[in-house]
């Protein structure tokens, strides 16, 4: 067995190890829990077990954002814990995100744990009301959550064009640049077949989405020396 065929196999054994360990915190929490179980290796189907029912997955489903962003930062990634988000439905969740690393410190998943904390966040407000002590609730991102990885990237796509509320054709190219580079460091372009998907919705050819992607990617690593120059 080859180095590589032995990490695999023991990548295989952590995530077969978990599944069990997911039922458990569902059994204990209750259903206002869920434990999503990934595997970052085939992002277009990470979720390999799944316990609970807070973000509507499935089995064999896609990653959210998060997990898209937690692959795009590779082995540099790490834990997410206690951060609250609001679903597309508008449940407030909130969640921890733990990377896996195998031996060597590669990380090729995640463990989720998601609580759907909306009946819990109304009584506090009510409550609060009552006592004359309410405040305004935070304003929380949406999160995009589904089985397709494709509506994933359109939600975040979709998110990016609100925000600049300006059409592909009048951005000039530090802006153009600027989107590429947004929707790079939220993960869209470790999907598999992304940049022709981005291509398709802002109406230009793959071969200009990808060379806006490496101008992008390029700004951002002159950047990041010219920071590291200055240290």
């Amino acid at each position: 067995m080859s180095i590589e065929e032995g990490l695999e196999a023991e990548r295989d054994a952590i995530l077969a190890a978990l599944k069990p360990v997911a039922d458990g915190l569902v059994a204990t929490f209750g259903p206002m829990c869920e434990v999503v179980l990934h595997d970052y290796r085939r992002p277009e189907g990470s979720v390999v077990a799944l316990a609970g029912s807070v973000t509507g997955r499935a089995v064999g489903g896609a990653m959210s954002e998060i997990g898209m962003r937690m692959v795009a930062r590779g082995d540099e990634a790490a834990d997410e814990l206690n951060y609250r988000t609001r679903t597309g439905t508008g449940q407030i969740v909130k969640s921890s995100t733990m990377v896996l690393r195998d031996s060597t410190g590669a990380v090729f998943g995640a463990v989720c744990v998601n609580l759907d904390v909306s009946a819990i966040t109304e009584a506090h407000s009510l409550l609060g009301a009552l006592a004359g002590i309410g405040r305004e609730p935070d304003e929380l991102p949406v999160t995009a959550f589904g089985n397709d990885i494709d509506s994933v990237v359109d939600v975040i796509l979709d998110a990016h064009q609100l925000h600049q509320n300006r059409p592909w054709a009048v951005l000039d190219r530090a802006e153009r640049l600027e989107l590429f580079r947004g929707l790079d460091g939220r993960g869209v372009f470790a999907v598999r077949r992304a940049v022709e998907q981005v291509a398709a919705r802002l109406g230009i050819s793959r071969a200009s989405a990808y060379s806006y992607l490496s101008q992008a990617r390029a700004a951002t690593d002159a950047a990041s020396d010219s920071h590291g120059g200055h240290a």
